[in-house]
């Protein structure tokens, strides 16, 4: 007889998302199970491109040296026509998010790491070589019967039971397609070649695309001296041809002086897909990572946009799960993070359609084209800055209006008729978007990165000011109900004052670098109420901060809970990293 076997969350899948869908889950308490069909993690090179919103995840969970040797940061990109003349260059030099903003990685081990992470939360389990294949929902629970084959080769059968399933599969996703969700947008039928090999014979660290219309390519240094190649295939190219050693070799003679000494990790072939599901939650179960969305490689997304679905669904699901609300705060999870997949895919099929041109009448165009915009600095800068990706910005979700204080929405912009307002340098709003993480030193330790300081919950930062005074008795309840941190920041020059004249209960950060002042300088909005992924639910005037925390629980679907089943704050926190 078949017995069920509980925890609060399955996970579909031992992926990098659901990896560290499993390690955010875990930092919070929760058990997990996550089930993998194959008998261990892949171990061959697939994703080549890390950013930074991705290390600050990492950082939350506690697992950056173990990632980091993994790493190769600042990795420039450089656009190169087929002449072999640079075209454009992309090396961002800004770390707003505390770390850089492109490394070049290896993905099985970096997978490996955070495999291996989760072996700090004793209510996490992975279990390999289990097969899902049929999945049974009610109104209480999602049950998942997982197919296990065992050393006799005889088959069995386990039952998962879980408040939520979530499916992490890939882009073949079995949970997607069981809740028969669409899965829009386009696979180009332009077909490549990849080639990764060890003992690098070039050495040069960083990434050439070749905009080349004889046949364009892409030529990748990565960490532990591997080597990547990507080429177009021509239309009566087929793929045995094409992965036939002498093939590569003949495609490799102009990159290196001896292809037949080389030492092939794979040969591949593969076709660029741009799709997006149509909503990422059904019921009990949720989708995330490629299940939810693919993307063409060219911006090196695919794994980041991963990260950023575990980070947003994260939080959420412990939030539910400890009964702080109604579940239907996981719908947030399709408003938020949707709308930014597609328009990553939408820039990677329009870099990839710039990239791949042969006919040479319109590569002689765009080569010239680029040239002449690069003689304009602003427009070589914003190619170089990487201002041409689109950062997330919820309009929709876990958001209060600055202005309006309206529940669930948030515009782009601040439009009050308040002097502070009308005259504020910075208009934009900051709400619905990452707030940065500069270094700030703090009683005990010094010159440490922001989110080390403040924790992985919910904090309220206010500026200049202790909190307690400037907050009703009613919304500091409230803030404890929710397990917030209250948090003041002053210039360093008045820590050690802030740190007698405010309530023991704050906790006071000193802007040692100044970035923390600037940008409060640059924005009226002195309290910023920031989820536990590093998103402003809310930034408003100390007057407007009752209000605005009234719209925030009222979007998040706020029911509160006792003390003793609130997520966990401060005593899960892995130990800071701030390499």
């Amino acid at each position: 007889m078949n017995t069920t076997e509980d925890s609060d969350v399955v996970i579909v899948g031992a992926g990098p998302v659901g990896l560290m869908l499993a390690n955010i889950l875990g930092m919070y308490g929760r058990s997990v199970t996550v089930l993998e069909a194959l008998d261990d993690l892949i171990d061959y090179p697939r994703g080549v491109g890390l950013d930074d919103e991705s290390f600050r995840t990492i950082q939350t969970v506690g697992l950056v040296d173990a990632v980091r040797p993994h790493t190769n940061p600042q990795h420039v990109m450089r656009l190169v026509n087929g002449a072999g003349k640079v075209i454009l260059v992309n090396n961002p030099q800004t770390d707003e998010f505390g770390w850089e903003r492109k490394h070049g990685f290896i993905q099985p081990e970096v997978d490996r790491a955070l495999y291996q992470g989760l072996s700090r939360w004793d209510t996490v389990r992975v279990l390999f070589g289990h097969r899902v294949e049929e999945v049974v929902e009610d109104a209480t629970s999602v049950t998942a019967m997982a197919r296990v084959a065992g050393a006799d080769g005889e088959v069995s059968e386990r039952r998962f039971r879980a408040q939520y399933l979530v499916g992490c599969e890939g882009g073949k996703s079995p949970t997607r397609k069981r809740l028969g969700v669409k899965f829009e947008g386009e696979s180009p039928s332009t077909r490549w070649l990849v080639v990764d090999v060890n003992n690098d014979p070039l050495g040069t660290p960083n990434v050439f695309l070749g905009a080349d219309p004889k046949r364009p390519y892409v030529s990748i240094g990565l960490p532990h001296a591997v080597r990547r190649w990507e080429f177009m295939l021509h239309d009566d190219e087929s793929e045995d041809q094409v992965t036939d050693p002498a093939f590569v070799n003949s495609l490799l003679a102009e990159h290196v002086p001896d292809p037949s000494t080389l030492e092939y990790i794979r040969r591949r072939v593969f076709t660029h897909h741009g799709r997006v599901a149509s909503h990422f939650r059904e019921g009990r179960q949720l989708i995330a990572g490629d299940a939810a969305h693919l993307m063409p490689v060219w911006m090196g997304q695919g794994w980041n946009s991963g990260m950023r679905d575990a980070t947003n669904l994260g939080w959420k699901l412990a939030t539910v799960l400890s009964g702080q609300a109604d579940d239907a705060l996981l719908d947030t999870f399709t408003d938020e993070r949707k709308e930014h997949a597609k328009a990553m895919v939408d820039l990677s099929l329009t870099f990839g359609r710039f990239i791949k041109i042969t006919n040479p009448v319109a590569a002689a165009a765009r080569d010239a084209a680029s040239t002449a915009l690069n003689l304009f600095p602003q427009v070589k800068s914003y190619f170089a800055d990487m201002r041409f990706k689109p950062m997330p910005r919820y309009t929709r979700g876990v958001l209060a209006d600055p202005t309006t204080r309206t529940a669930g929405r948030a515009a782009a912009t601040l439009t009050s008729r308040l002097i502070p307002v009308r005259t504020a340098n910075n208009k934009v709003s900051p709400v619905g978007v990452q707030f940065p993480q500069p270094r700030v030193t703090t009683t005990d330790r010094s010159d440490i990165l922001l989110d080390d300081a403040i924790g992985n919950w919910w904090s309220v930062i206010v500026w200049g000011n202790d909190p307690t005074r400037m907050l009703p008795t009613k919304s500091l309840d409230t803030l404890a109900t929710l397990g917030a941190r209250l948090v003041a920041v002053v210039p360093e020059t008045q820590r050690d004052w802030a740190q007698q004249y405010m309530d023991a209960g704050v906790l006071v950060l000193g802007d040692h670098t100044g970035r923390l002042k600037k940008w409060f300088d640059d924005r009226p909005t002195p309290i910023v109420f920031l989820r536990p992924d590093r998103f402003v639910a809310g930034a408003c005037l100390a007057q407007d901060a009752p209000a605005t925390l009234d719209a925030i629980l009222e979007a998040m679907h706020f029911v509160g809970s006792p003390a003793e089943t609130a997520v966990p704050q401060g005593d899960r926190t892995p130990a800071a990293q701030s390499a």
